[in-house]
């Protein structure tokens, strides 16, 4: 972590109190590393083990922190437990460069297995939502509710675009104030004093005093995008395998997932239900954190 328990600590209650939110005493989460087959892979818990458990998967090159707010919110009555997936954030990258939705389907079932849950609530926003409904399909018995954040398996958009070129524009180590202002314009929702503090979870300063992305870069140089979108299209095919109640959420100006994706995925699923969360984009849970904990909390509670 590049903040420190105070620089976290004060964090967390001003991006809090920016968000509407009154959470009284902020606590920390307790961060951990756990084996799973070759890597060890990285996680925060949110305490309150023995609530009904969740796992919150983030979107590609972001970390476990994403998540920060809505675990804040919903500790209370959940066990919330949000995971670094592999080559992100303080999780090991795979030496063979396997970003398949395969392999981190097979680091949700690993990772829960050492968790010892049986049974448990998947969050995922964009990469993270189309993991969480591999496993969903993979295996049915397991998952209780399935939350997909302005992700569908058949959505391609122009804004999936602009996200690559923004990782490709800051992807070289530089000062903290450029990554910062880059950062900036790609989201010009974020208050920038609120962006720096939560980019300083996905940076890790270099011995030349640069800043670099705690993310595998490879995955993007490297992927196979045939092999990518077969597995997209078998997870479009396999959506009646769900078996679980799913919330589709989206951001109302998301230019990744627009209204007639979410609309038809909603469709399609078993047990589909469909919420537009306003004044968000692509990454909802950073940009209406509130709005979003709310529904979370009546979807899963009801579910």
């Amino acid at each position: 972590m590049s903040l420190s328990a105070d620089e976290y600590r004060e964090h967390l209650r001003s991006t809090a109190d920016r968000n509407g939110f009154d959470f009284g005493d902020i606590v920390l989460p307790r961060e951990a590393k756990v084996p799973v087959d070759a890597l060890h892979l990285n996680y925060l818990d949110w305490g309150t083990a023995g609530q009904p458990p969740i796992l919150f998967l983030h979107g590609g090159s972001l970390t476990a922190h994403t998540w920060d707010m809505c675990c804040l919110a919903l500790r209370d009555a959940f066990h919330c437990v949000a995971l670094d997936q592999r080559g992100h954030g303080d999780s090991d990258w795979p030496a063979e460069l396997d970003y398949s939705v395969a392999a981190q389907k097979g680091d949700i079932k690993g990772f829960a297995d050492r968790l010892g849950w049986t049974r448990f609530a998947l969050v995922g926003m964009s990469m993270g939502g189309l993991n969480g409904l591999a496993f969903a399909e993979a295996y049915p018995q397991r998952v209780t509710a399935l939350v997909m954040v302005d992700i569908g398996p058949d959505a391609h958009r122009p804004g999936s675009s602009r996200i690559r070129d923004f990782v490709n524009d800051v992807a070289e180590p530089g000062p903290l104030q450029a990554i910062i202002d880059r950062a900036l314009e790609f989201n010009p929702r974020r208050d920038p004093e609120m962006l720096r503090r939560s980019l300083m979870h996905n940076l890790r300063q270099q011995p030349d005093g640069n800043w670099a992305w705690k993310y595998d870069r490879r995955r993007y140089e490297f992927m196979d995008r045939e092999a990518f979108r077969q597995e997209r299209r078998a997870l479009a095919d396999g959506l009646a395998k769900v078996a679980c109640p799913t919330l589709v959420v989206r951001g109302a100006q998301s230019d990744v997932f627009h209204e007639e994706d979410a609309e038809r995925l909603m469709r399609r699923l078993p047990m589909g239900r469909l919420v537009t969360i306003e004044r968000a984009g692509h990454t909802v849970q950073g940009d209406n954190p509130k709005d979003l904990a709310a529904e979370l909390r009546r979807f899963l509670g009801a579910s």
